[in-house]
């Protein structure tokens, strides 16, 4: 049977221990050199990036995220031992770890250090498909010639290189498809290497519970188990015809699923379809002045966004979320695009005057949708307001001013509300 070692990546027959330098972090699979989709998944990536960063750190358990009344962004491994995951509220991740350190995020670190990470796997393959700043997609195929070693060699090669000379580390799941791919990056974090081949995927997957199948979540859980499918097995079970008559398009996806059926593409730069940014109040408020403060300073992250990216949208958004978890959230489709903020903040300062609910809030957010290039961006300008030019030349300065001497060179009055 192939093997590899993942710490010297000398190939051989599998043994217990590599013969070259004897580690035992041994990975071996018979089809371990005949695989080349795979899926990268950085663990606990910000808090990760903050354990680097701030060596004091290191033995503690530390939390990302907002205040008490915000929640979890993500939190290391040894918060999660006492029941902290990534999008539980922050009131209740202190309850199970109260000793936790609490870290704000911050979000250009952890973009910088993705990008290196992208620049890695750029070396490896260009057929990467991001996920998010911390796991993506990647086709190997045809590549052995070029590097001259099987994609498995590769991918532990780019682990190994993300913890020697970035500092953080990552798990890998190598497969035939991209629905086990993600399954397998999963199964051994952190540091995690592991491979689920064709010829045993449907041993694999059967004795698994349906919310392994990615986009399965809670609603979907709940429909499945009133029907009586708790496990893969159970999915098996049904004929096609009666999974997409009872569940609609998600039967039949379930139904290819269950038996490790994905035909999807790693799709490069898969276009991203909006960007927001939201706040969660430390207490509820129905303060005009406070929250016209948080909209204009979360309409200026994500115009920041967007012109860093190069986009701009033709629809404004606003969410609002009550104490008791009610959300709202309205749209506004603009005369042309714009990457804005005066311009972002106006649509959704009209959006929450007119949103037909009243606070008090516990989060506000803001976001553009519909997104185009920046070239198609603040054409027209606005045609009711004959100062919108102005302003528009006036922010665009201050955005000069802000890259050379930093974000806090110039700030708005209604944003220290």
């Amino acid at each position: 049977m192939p093997a590899l070692c993942r710490d010297c990546l000398t190939t051989f027959d599998a043994a217990a221990r590599c013969p070259a330098c004897r580690s035992p972090r041994v990975l071996a699979h018979p089809e371990l050199f005949d695989l080349s989709i795979a899926h990268m998944d950085c663990d606990a990536f910000y808090a990760s990036v903050e354990k680097r960063d701030n060596p004091e750190l290191a033995d503690k358990a530390v939390i990302v995220g907002g205040g008490t009344r915000g929640v979890v962004s993500t939190c290391c491994y040894i918060a999660r031992i006492s029941g902290v995951r990534s999008a539980m509220p922050m009131f209740q991740a202190l309850k199970l770890c109260p000793q936790a350190v609490v870290v704000k995020p911050r979000m250009a670190a952890y973009v910088a250090e993705s990008r290196k990470i992208r620049a890695m796997m750029e070396e490896l393959t260009p057929d990467i498909e991001p996920l998010s700043l911390d796991e993506a997609f990647m086709d190997l195929s045809g590549t052995a010639r070029l590097h001259g070693a099987p994609p498995a060699v590769m991918l532990a090669r780019l682990v190994r290189r993300m913890e020697v000379e970035l500092g953080l580390t990552g798990s890998i799941g190598l497969s035939h498809n991209k629905f086990l791919a993600k399954i397998a990056s999963d199964l051994d974090k952190p540091k995690g290497f592991s491979v689920v081949g064709k010829a045993e995927t449907q041993a694999f997957l059967t004795p698994k519970p349906v919310r392994i199948i990615w986009g399965v979540g809670t609603a979907t859980q709940a429909a499945l188990e009133a029907a009586g499918i708790r496990t893969i097995a159970d999915l098996l079970r049904w004929e096609r015809v009666d999974l997409v008559a009872r569940f609609g398009s998600m039967g039949e996806r379930l139904f290819h699923l269950a038996r490790g059926e994905d035909r999807r593409r790693v799709s490069k730069d898969e276009k991203l379809k909006s960007i927001s940014k939201e706040t969660t109040f430390n207490e509820d408020t129905a303060d005009a002045d406070i929250l016209d403060g948080h909209l204009w300073r979360l309409a200026e992250q994500v115009a920041d966004r967007a012109k860093a990216k190069g986009l701009a949208g033709r629809t404004v958004t606003v969410k609002l979320k009550h104490k008791d978890f009610q959300t709202v959230t309205r749209r506004h489709g603009l005369g042309d695009a714009t990457q804005m903020a005066d311009r972002i903040y106006r649509a959704a300062r009209e959006l929450f005057d007119t949103a037909g609910t009243k606070g008090p809030f516990r989060l506000i957010g803001v976001g553009i949708a519909d997104l185009v290039g920046e070239d198609q961006a603040d054409l027209s300008g606005d045609l009711l307001d004959p100062d919108a030019g102005k302003r528009a030349k006036a922010e665009r300065a201050a955005d000069a001013i802000r890259a050379k001497f930093g974000h806090d060179a110039i700030i708005k009055g209604r944003a220290l509300r």
